[in-house]
């Protein structure tokens, strides 16, 4: 049977006990409507800046931009040079043809099956192109076609799509030397979608940071400041985050293979810099760096009020002959332990009890949420706990992170959902996943006598819509 009849069923994922699936139901009905918020993500902002933008072929929407897709298929065998265009050919005019990477894809479909990326792919063709079979060597093509003729509509242009999925406000994540051009165009066009920018300064303040000297130039260029020592790049950075701020940003962007912190003199810090700057920077000079600028960030949030947001714990480019050809961003980032206790304490010792500061934890260590962040953010007023991020925003990750996390945290310490996606198109298939756990969990806390039905309506609605709302100050 190839239709998806079941999996189209509007209690998937509730749980099969009646009482708890019918209360989860009756939760998820209370919230499905609401618009999205979606505060942290990585969609491009230039398919909003033109309104006649077209996503271009069903590869370019659903496979070639998204990690997960490509790293599967990849740990089967498939050689990244049959999905993706390699740095040589740019994607102009050369890498695989588009309907090959498609029946690439529909051959080994099998491979996602229970997977999160299986489930937001199925629930995407169905339910914003009404394709309602499975995904198979047999119809490859007639649903490339069926795809690839909705994306010449008008209905299906970006911004018409954001209107159709009901969101209310939509980030993207800048380097801090963008221009913000494309911010800049959607804002003079009269548009009345809101797409914000998120500074994320990590190419500039970590020194190991590929291309890291060209960043330097292109920041001094930017900003109109000559970054020649700690105190002009602290300079440039405080004027670009005012600049992003004035085009509408509410919150920063940190990546750390550590979330390590210290405070180092002014001296010290330069001493680092001028290294970096003559490219005699070592390993540890990176870390230190990286952990002396998260401390300036944290002031600089107290100041201009950005939430700052932090996403330590990812070893990036694993596989280095991927990252040589191919690029960063294609499935080769790699989870490490990570420890937040004594590497926050000096940040947190510093701005932690400020009323004016907001930090947002993420890890990629699932044995952290009970030991370490639930506890930080169930006591410092300034933390609060992101979501299941990455490789745990799933079904099962979810399902983890509220029982490792809530009994200590509470929800009212968490930022409720962010997609953290570069596929547009999966955003309300992965809100949809999200409302649905949250309320089968909340009905199962209901259902054992844990709270009542009137609580978990109004916990269902904050995990859905409010706390993400104020946490992002959105």
């Amino acid at each position: 049977m190839a239709r998806l009849s079941f999996f189209g069923h509007k209690d998937r994922y509730f749980d099969p006990d009646p009482g708890v699936r019918t209360l989860a139901s009756e939760l998820y009905q209370s919230v499905a409507a609401l618009p999205l918020i979606c505060p942290h993500g990585h969609v491009d902002p230039r398919v909003f800046a033109d309104p006649d933008y077209n996503f271009g072929s069903p590869a370019d929407l659903f496979i070639i931009p998204d990690h997960y897709v490509v790293r599967m298929l990849y740990s089967q065998g498939m050689s990244m040079s049959s999905l993706l265009p390699s740095r040589e050919t740019g994607g102009v005019g050369g890498g695989p043809d588009h309907r090959a990477i498609w029946h690439t894809f529909a051959d080994h479909f099998h491979l996602f099956r229970g997977t999160p990326t299986g489930m937001w792919i199925r629930d995407e063709l169905r339910d914003i192109f009404e394709i309602e079979d499975k995904l198979s060597s047999a119809n490859a093509q007639l649903i490339y076609d069926a795809v690839a003729e909705k994306l010449t509509q008008p209905a299906f242009r970006p911004r018409a799509l954001y209107e159709r999925f009901n969101i209310e406000v939509l980030t993207t994540t800048d380097a801090a030397t963008d221009a913000l051009e494309h911010h800049a165009a959607i804002n003079a066009s009269g548009w009345r979608g809101r797409i914000l920018p998120t500074f994320r300064p990590d190419g500039v303040i970590n020194i190991d940071a590929p291309n890291w000297r060209a960043n330097i130039d292109s920041l001094s260029d930017v900003s109109g400041i000559s970054i020649t020592n700690c105190q002009s790049l602290i300079t440039a950075l405080q004027e670009r985050r005012a600049f992003f701020k004035s085009m509408g940003a509410t919150a920063t962007d940190h990546a750390a293979v550590t979330p390590f912190t210290i405070e180092l003199s002014e001296s010290e810090a330069d001493a680092i810099l001028q290294r970096a700057l003559r490219g005699e920077a070592s390993a540890n000079d990176a870390r230190v760096f990286t952990g002396h600028m998260l401390m300036q960030m944290a002031r600089m949030s107290c100041e201009d009020g950005l939430v700052m947001q932090l996403h330590p714990g990812s070893l990036r480019n694993h596989n280095q002959a991927v990252f040589e050809r191919f690029g960063p961003d294609k499935g080769a980032d790699i989870p490490t332990a990570t420890e937040y206790t004594r590497n926050l304490l000096p940040l947190l010792n510093a701005f932690g009890n400020d009323p004016r500061f907001s930090l947002i934890l993420f890890t990629l260590d699932e044995t952290a949420y009970s030991r370490e962040l639930a506890p930080l953010a169930g006591h410092y007023p300034a933390v609060k706990l992101g979501p299941p991020w990455w490789f745990f925003d799933s079904l099962n990750g979810m399902r983890r992170y509220f029982d490792l996390a809530m009994e200590t945290a509470g929800i009212y310490n968490t930022t409720g959902f962010n997609d953290d996606t570069r596929a547009f198109c999966s955003i309300p298939a992965r809100h949809d996943l999200w409302r649905r756990a949250a309320c089968n969990w909340l009905a199962g806390l209901v259902v054992r006598g844990i709270m009542d039905e009137d609580d978990a309506r109004d916990m269902a609605h904050e995990m859905a819509y409010g706390l993400a709302k104020r946490a992002y100050k959105l």
